[in-house]
């Protein structure tokens, strides 16, 4: 007899130090993760860069899932991205180089960065969460709410199209 399924992370309680208006966020950012570990734990490094029908690539999300997030919590502490974060995102997009471990080290690229929204998180003061937070260049306003919410609901999103996509090129090569 199998065991049952785990419940989703939302319905597992609290993340401890994290304020409550905030766990919705660590939430989706520690479902992401397992979802993630769960569909990349066999798949192919030479599919990275497929791109069945024009849609991005799993290497792309892959590597926009750590990127995104990384940026966004940037933002949120009131910081300006580094020289560093702005060659990553221009990475984002050129195929990636096929190495056995590729796909390994951008989950755990992406677990890190998990850990360390977390971290932030925990951090944050809830009193804070309505304060003005410029968003790129431009210094477009936001709140600093609206940053987290923003990371964690655009994580879910690539997220999704990463599942899609990897399903669909991982179905593709058996034929």
């Amino acid at each position: 007899m199998s065991s049952p399924a785990p419940l989703e992370v939302w319905l597992r309680g609290p993340i401890a130090g994290v304020p409550p208006l905030l766990q919705p966020v660590a939430h989706a950012l520690l479902q992401a993760r397992e979802e993630l570990n769960t569909a990349m734990a066999d798949f192919p490094p030479a599919l990275l860069n497929e791109r069945p029908a024009g849609v991005a690539s799993v290497g792309f999300h892959l590597q926009h899932l750590a990127g995104v997030l990384d940026r966004l919590l940037t933002y949120a502490r009131q910081e300006t991205l580094s020289e560093q974060q702005f060659a990553e995102f221009h990475a984002e997009n050129p195929p990636l180089t096929i190495e056995s471990d590729v796909v390994t080290k951008l989950v755990q690229r992406f677990s890190n960065q998990v850990d360390a929204a977390l971290n932030q998180l925990k951090a944050t003061n809830e009193a804070s969460l309505t304060e003005v937070r410029g968003v790129g260049r431009a210094q477009v306003p936001s709140t600093h709410l609206g940053l987290l919410v923003h990371a964690a609901e655009h994580t879910t999103r690539h997220l999704g199209q990463l599942l899609v996509t990897a399903k669909w090129v991982q179905s593709l090569a058996l034929h």
